[in-house]
This record gives C-alpha cells, sequence and structure tokens, in this order.
C-alpha cells in the first residue's frame, strides 16, 4: 500500500479498474499518511475527511458493479484554496476572506467530482494568488521537496507539496502568470496550464480573470491528460501511446526567456535540449523581438486588473496582508483606464507577432523558471530579494499567460530545474501529446 503513495493517478484508476486496488483503502491509506505527516498542516489548509471517505465508498460501489465513471473515478485528488467548496472554508490564503465558507462546489470540483475523484481537502497558497514564491507568512508556507529552507513556488504551493510528499495523487491549481508551472518545476512534477477561456471560472476565487486559468499538477503527463478531462467533465485524451520525437521542431526561445539565468539551472536546459536532439528532435534558436514589450506591459495588465478586483476588500483592513502582496495590489492605482485599454490592444499585436513567428513549430521552448528556489528567511528579512526573486520567478512562465497560450512544466531530472514547453491556443491536446513524447525521452 505505501507504493500507492508514489504511484501515478493513471496507475491507481488503471489498478481500480483491474480490481487490484480498492478505491475506500486506497483513500484510507492517503488520509493516513496526510494525518501523520509533520508537515500536513504546512501542505493542507482543512484535510475533508469525511467527505472523502464518503466519495471513496461511492467509487467503491461503483467498481465492484463494472459502472466507473472515468479512468480516475475513486483517486484521491487536493485542490487548491481557490476552489469554492461546500461547507468547507475558502480563503485564497488570506486573512481578507477568514471565515468565508461557500456554500456550493466551485464548477470544476463539482466535475471532477460527478466523475469519481476523491476530494482529500484544501491545500495552502500564495496570498490571493498573487506571488510565484508560494511564500505565505500570513497563513502557512508549504515546503519546497528539494530543500525545506527554500521557496516551493506559487501560487498553487500546497497543490504541488502534496503530490512531491506523496500526501495526494494529484494537486488541482490556478495558474494566472506561472503558478501551476513554477512549483510544479521546483518540485519536479508535471504542471498544465489552459488557455484562458478554456475551463470555467465558476467558483474559483479570481486575481486577473482575464489571465486566470486552472490546471492539475500532476506525476506524469498522462495524468495530466486525465486531470484535464475531470476538470472539463470529460475523459480527457489517450496519452499512453505518445509517438516518438522524430521529425519534432521546437524552437529554443532565446530572448527573454534566458537571460540572467542561474548557472545550474541553464546547465540543466542545455542537457535537456541535447537529449532531444538525440532522441530525433530538430531545435531552432529563436527571437521574438515583440515579447519584450509585452512583458513590460505586465505591471499595467496584471495589477489594475488586480487591484480593481480587490480594491475595496483589501483597503477595508489593508492591515490583514503581507506587506509585500499588498504593495503589489496597490501598485495597480497608478494607472488609468486609458493605459488599461492601450496595454491590451498593444499585447493583441504581440500576440498576433508571436503566432506568426512560431507558426512552423510543434512547440517552444524555455526553462520554466531562470532561478532555483529561494532561500525563505531571506525572502523575510530581505526587500529587494523578495522582489527580485518574485519578478524572476514568474518571468519565463508568464510568457505563456500574455501570449495566451496553453504550457506544460516538465522535470528534467535535474532537482527543480524544469523544462517549459509552450503551445498554441486551444491546443492541449497537441501540447499533451509531445509533452508525453518528451517525457520519454527524458525519461
Amino acid at each position: 500500500m505505501q507504493d500507492w503513495l508514489t504511484m501515478t493517478a493513471a496507475a491507481l484508476g488503471r489498478g481500480i479498474e483491474a480490481g487490484e486496488i480498492g478505491p475506500a483503502a486506497l483513500t484510507r491509506c492517503y488520509l493516513n499518511a496526510i494525518d501523520a505527516h509533520p508537515l500536513k498542516d504546512r501542505i493542507y489548509t482543512q484535510v475533508t475527511h469525511d467527505r472523502a471517505l464518503a466519495e471513496a465508498e461511492a467509487a467503491q460501489a461503483r467498481a465492484d458493479l463494472g459502472l466507473r465513471r472515468s479512468p480516475l473515478d475513486g483517486v484521491p485528488v487536493s485542490w487548491k484554496d481557490l476552489f469554492d467548496s461546500a461547507g468547507t472554508a475558502t480563503e485564497s490564503g488570506s486573512d481578507l476572506l477568514k471565515g468565508r465558507v461557500p456554500e456550493q462546489d466551485a464548477a470544476v470540483l463539482r466535475n471532477a467530482t460527478l466523475l469519481g475523484a476523491v476530494c482529500l481537502g484544501k491545500t495552502h497558497m500564495s496570498e490571493l494568488a498573487f506571488s510565484g514564491l508560494g511564500f505565505n507568512p500570513i497563513k502557512e508556507t508549504p515546503p519546497c521537496v528539494n530543500d525545506q529552507e527554500a521557496a516551493p513556488g506559487g501560487s498553487s504551493s500546497g497543490a504541488a507539496a502534496s503530490v512531491a510528499f506523496g500526501l495526494a495523487a494529484a494537486g488541482i491549481g490556478s495558474d494566472t502568470g506561472g503558478s501551476v508551472r513554477i512549483p510544479s518545476a521546483w518540485n519536479d512534477l508535471v504542471g498544465l496550464k489552459t488557455t484562458s477561456g478554456r475551463i470555467t471560472l465558476e467558483g474559483v476565487v479570481p486575481l486577473c480573470l482575464k489571465f486566470d486559468t486552472i490546471g492539475p499538477l500532476a506525476r506524469s503527463v498522462e495524468d495530466a491528460g486525465l486531470l484535464l478531462g475531470l476538470l472539463e467533465g470529460t475523459a480527457g485524451p489517450d496519452l499512453r501511446n505518445p509517438g516518438s520525437l522524430k521529425g519534432c521542431r521546437f524552437a529554443d526561445l532565446q530572448n527573454v526567456a534566458q537571460n540572467d539565468l542561474d548557472p545550474k539551472v541553464s546547465a540543466a536546459h542545455r542537457d535537456t535540449l541535447q537529449r532531444l536532439k538525440d532522441a530525433g528532435a530538430k531545435i531552432v534558436p529563436l527571437e521574438v523581438p515583440e515579447l519584450e514589450e509585452a512583458m513590460a506591459l505586465s505591471p499595467i495588465l496584471y495589477t489594475t486588473e488586480a487591484y480593481g478586483l480587490w480594491k475595496d476588500v483589501i483597503e477595508a483592513t489593508p492591515d490583514l496582508m503581507y506587506a509585500e502582496i499588498l504593495e503589489r495590489f496597490r501598485t495597480g492605482a497608478q494607472f488609468s483606464g486609458p493605459d488599461y485599454v492601450a496595454a491590451w490592444a498593444k499585447l493583441e499585436q504581440c500576440r498576433m507577432a508571436w503566432d506568426q513567428t512560431v507558426a512552423g513549430f510543434d512547440a517552444v521552448l524555455s526553462p520554466v523558471s531562470p532561478i532555483l528556489p529561494p532561500n525563505l528567511q531571506r525572502l523575510q528579512s530581505d526587500h529587494d530579494y523578495y522582489v527580485q526573486s518574485n519578478l524572476l520567478a514568474l518571468r519565463n512562465t508568464r510568457i505563456g499567460n500574455l501570449m495566451g497560450l496553453c504550457a506544460l512544466s516538465l522535470p528534467t531530472g535535474t532537482p527543480s530545474c524544469g523544462l517549459q514547453v509552450l503551445g498554441l491556443p486551444d491546443c492541449e491536446e497537441a501540447l499533451l501529446r509531445t509533452g508525453a513524447a518528451i517525457e520519454m525521452a527524458l525519461a
């Protein structure tokens, strides 16, 4: 049973299908592991024992009757603390929302529950999802699996930790500027950022509605595809036979994405590209000049919308917030309505230029993050270090959000050094197939 805590979600689902794993026993195994773990309170905000066991018993009955609803029916999953869950506090990592208990589940949680996923509970996150570091002195800061004195990546920090520490078969998070991919990379997981607008945000506490997306953090690309299906209420793509990389043509993004790389990140990226070449892929260095212009628009686009959504709540009790997050939100007050509209018009032009430049490639590659997980103690005491670390952590992943893409984070074999694979908008299935082939080449 201990092996269950490290198996992929897909493998657990196949075990249930074959009658080798019972959903009830599997869920009890995970709940016992959570309850016994010394870091559980830094990972989970709440563990929903009663709900999980009831859902597992129902999944067990369906399995016994041969009536399973999906490949992941009976598999235990964690949920970031910004997804509404009926009767369970959903506070988005902030004391501003302390005691907020929704009456019904978010749409994606309903979809997953209807298809048989077992809800283990809610996981910690960056305050109001507005940081790529996962450092949250207001609530809790989850651990990084590779360095417990370092930041775990955010904002889906607890989602990543729940999977990396064997306390969930998969985690569901959100990604506005990199919040699925950064914690996935720093904890050696697979993370999928979906295209903006593809998955409903009903019942999800917002940050920036034009950029907010939902996605899974998992142990394999196959898992990510099946979890995408759960979120959408479908079966998800079949990725069991992804094919090879022979004939694939990838762009290695040069400008922006490869500036100021940590030497370990740079070495891991070079090694990863070489392994992809050895597997038959052709890799072409690529620069997209418009990218610098798009990146410069980020402060206007993100902080204006975030502050616009949260201004009244924040300013009613600003002392409840961590000062660094409060300062970042308040930056949005500096920009006017015309500034915001003009920035979006310019971003659309940059997106068209990107689409034209990358049209001949199967995917665009870069390191997920140019830095390794920063030190938690220094983040707490050094303002400049916090600001610089947060900006660098989000820099490469934000490319995917600004350009309106879907994207994957894949482990490379070097701890906390993930590979970012950028696909085309609304082409998650093609991206996942490519990602599965890359995963095989890097195994």
